[in-house]
């Protein structure tokens, strides 16, 4: 008996049916949609806690810069040299490469004291005088993240 390649050859009357072609596309369209969902929740989650850790990380930097500030002030005498404005902070440059930070300073006094220029003068007691109000402003560049951070934190300290 000869062999015949009966393997390799299609029988021209039978007819093959495409239920396997259909359900092999409908396996992977499911697939690469769960592959596309996974894919986008994992770049949200990691902007997500970029975000999370540089507002963390300006927090930090607007309590260094007040008591930064209080130090300054505390160098200076508020008769003849007041401190109004203070942007020069002696960080790392890493957090100067990353942040911005301003902080804008305002006395109480119950009158000018020599030359200040902005201070608070419509107080109750005298316990609220001799004190800073300070608005600490810190905000990321514009290249570091795709929405911009800024923490804003007003403070009074007693001098």
């Amino acid at each position: 008996m000869q062999r015949k390649n009966s393997i390799l050859k299609t029988n021209p009357r039978k007819k093959r049916s495409g239920f396997a072609m259909i359900m092999a596309i409908a396996v992977i369209v499911v697939i690469s949609t769960i592959m596309a969902l996974s894919l986008s929740l994992t770049t949200e989650t990691t902007k997500r806690t970029v975000d999370l850790y540089l507002y963390e990380q300006a927090e930090l930097v607007a309590k260094s810069a007040v008591e930064l500030t209080l130090l300054e002030i505390a160098k200076r005498d508020p008769v003849t040299n007041c401190l109004n404005t203070y942007t020069a902070l002696p960080f790392d440059i890493n957090i100067t490469s990353i942040f911005d930070v301003n902080v804008s300073v305002q006395y109480v006094f119950t009158n000018n004291v020599g030359g200040c220029d902005m201070y608070i003068n419509n107080i109750n007691t005298p316990e609220q005088n001799g004190s800073v109000l300070m608005d600490v402003v810190v905000s990321t560049k514009t290249d570091i993240t795709t929405e911009p951070i800024r923490y804003f934190r007003r403070t009074i300290q007693k001098l």
